[in-house]
């Protein structure tokens, strides 16, 4: 039996585990979710916008768990109270434009003729969500699929393995059907095995370049639809007339926000030559100003990477770059020992060392 693992980055543990499902086990779940969603989709969609907005509001009074469980998973320093302000304000605007989004659209009402588009749910919706915002990430594919009448099953990153788990209690304890919104736990394998057979009418993945490529590879020739969020490079561009305080604060928030393992972070930033050597000098006390330490204590604004392998890859970046002639700035740290203390390396060294 595979085993699939969160190594937490506090102190090097299993924090958590579960046993991958067997292919069968997993075609199963699929064909629940496929009986499920005729149903699903014949309930009016204010009951279906109703009940998801009850399963946001049931996780959000679990948030004295969800907090300083995301910490022991991914990082997260607690005192940034989770990801409930983003999940709840796309939750929103998702439902608030539901009835409009999915209204059939008029092409013609005359005496002679009625002609009308209308919206048909895809039918099952596999989400393949990502570690680094477990919870929003998420959340942007499961609420507007079960709004608008799909059944979802959704499989998290090992590293945030409890997220998808904690989704579905939340929304099954506040009325959502169980076989409308399942978790499940897959190997890689099985995750391809199933898109190859077109177990699912929609796939969603947000993660890495090379996992859309697996993806796409498995769909191929299937004809189901996917939605790849892959990653990228996001520079910043400071101008000669930019408000130089403003630049500093917006890119290095960008940059060095959840450890710099952001979707969107910005991985490197252009300087106008006139405003260089001053923007250096207040990103580098942007920077220092961050402590780097243990996220379940209240203090700490800077927590670890996820895993010990991006540690390493941003250390032999760092080396590199200090090898080739560049300074080395350090942002403050822990106060007491932690097993894990390897791990907590910042990975935006180069934003404000680089020449």
């Amino acid at each position: 039996m595979t085993m699939i693992q969160c190594i937490s980055p506090i102190d090097g543990s299993v924090y958590a585990e579960r046993p991958a499902m067997e292919g069968a086990a997993a075609s199963a779940a699929v064909a629940r979710a496929r009986a499920a969603q005729k149903d699903w989709a014949k309930r009016p969609i204010e009951d279906r916008v109703k009940l998801v907005l009850a399963g946001v509001a049931r996780l959000n009074e679990m948030v004295d768990e969800v907090v300083p469980e995301l910490a022991w998973q991914m990082g997260r320093p607690i005192r940034y109270g989770g990801e409930f302000r983003g999940f709840n304000e796309r939750s929103n605007y998702v439902a608030a434009i539901a009835a409009d989004a999915l209204a059939p659209i008029i092409v013609e009402d005359s005496a002679s003729f009625e002609r009308r588009i209308e919206r048909v749910a895809h039918g099952v919706v596999f989400v393949i969500a990502p570690w680094n915002y477990p919870y929003m990430t998420a959340i942007n594919t499961v609420a507007p699929a079960l709004m608008a009448g799909n059944t979802v099953i959704i499989k998290h990153a090992s590293q945030t393995i409890l997220v998808g788990e904690r989704m579905v209690r939340a929304f099954v304890e506040a009325g959502v059907p169980e076989d409308v919104f399942q978790n499940i736990f897959l190997d890689h394998a099985t995750t391809s095995s199933l898109i190859a057979a077109k177990s699912f009418d929609f796939v969603n993945f947000t993660g890495s370049v090379e996992g859309g490529r697996s993806i796409e590879r498995a769909a191929a020739g299937t004809f189901t639809g996917l939605g790849l969020e892959l990653g990228g490079k996001d520079p910043g561009y400071v101008m000669e007339d930019a408000d130089l305080d403003a630049a500093v604060d917006t890119l290095m928030d960008g940059a060095m926000f959840n450890s710099g393992q952001c979707c969107c972070g910005i991985e490197r930033i252009y300087v106008n030559e006139n405003l260089y050597d001053d923007f250096v000098e207040k990103a580098v006390a942007f920077a220092s100003a961050y402590k780097l330490g243990n996220p379940l204590e209240q203090e700490t604004s800077l927590g670890p990477m996820a895993h010990k392998r991006f540690a390493a890859e941003v250390r032999a970046q760092t080396a590199e770059a200090v090898a080739k002639g560049r300074k080395r700035w350090s942002i403050r740290s822990f106060s007491r020992p932690m097993m894990a203390a390897p791990i907590l390396a910042p990975r935006f060294w180069w934003m404000s060392i680089t020449r």
